[in-house]
């Protein structure tokens, strides 16, 4: 007898590395960039001290090879990214009912139903953190290409609010997807250690998205992956 299956694939591995490399690029940034921003430049921060480069040179790599992760994305992943944002602008009813019953859900995992890959607060958090995102990379290439002047000190200025705002909804992000929260048990999986999630945190978290994928699964498929 041919059991149903217990996990389903949340993200293909492609996506799962992309969103590694984008990951630990972007916590590279904003970590030199507030190291040199409490005003820490002449004393190298640990990253700094284990590879030998200047955390003002580490801060100016990290934002190229973000200004390239983001150019791949939108040229090799045009597909995903329009996608994404599809997914991440689609507004729909009952959206408000989730919000205000998300608060207690965080703890007890009794979310409002919801429709889409995303539940309202992540539609939210990506359109908040893709304008942050791009502001810092076109600011970021900004003040490698202006020498002084007003469009300096205004490309300096949209650079900084740029940090101070993405770093607070960055943080919320981690804790979330991290799974510590009750509420999002399991849903590091997603991400991570395989992309596939339980049935159950799936059908909790993200209940039509399960619907959808489940059609589309063969019948006899079957995994013993746990959480």
């Amino acid at each position: 007898m041919v059991r149903p299956s217990r996990t389903v694939e949340r993200y293909n591995r492609r996506t799962r590395w992309y969103h590694a490399v984008m990951y630990v690029v972007v916590l590279l940034l904003l970590g030199t960039g507030w190291w040199l921003r409490i005003g820490l430049e002449g004393n190298p921060s640990i990253v700094a001290r284990l590879t030998g480069v200047a955390d003002t040179t580490l801060h100016t790599i990290a934002g190229w090879v973000l200004t390239s992760l983001v150019a791949v994305g939108m040229t090799i992943g045009f597909r995903a990214a329009r996608t994404f944002a599809a997914e991440s602008v689609r507004a729909d009813r009952g959206d408000l009912r989730w919000f205000v019953r998300w608060p207690a859900a965080v703890f007890s995992g009794r979310f409002a139903h919801h429709r889409g890959h995303f539940d309202p607060g992540q539609r939210v958090a990506n359109v908040v953190l893709v304008v942050l995102l791009a502001a810092l990379v076109a600011s970021g290439v900004g003040l490698t290409l202006v020498v002084g002047g007003p469009g300096f000190v205004w490309l300096q200025q949209v650079h900084r609010w740029s940090t101070y705002l993405i770093t607070p909804v960055l943080a919320g992000h981690i804790l979330i997807a991290s799974g510590v929260l009750p509420g999002y048990r399991g849903v590091a999986r997603a991400m991570h250690f395989g992309g596939r999630l339980r049935v159950e945190t799936a059908r909790r978290v993200w209940p039509v998205w399960l619907e959808q994928k489940s059609n589309n699964l063969p019948a006899d498929r079957e995994t013993s992956g746990r959480d």
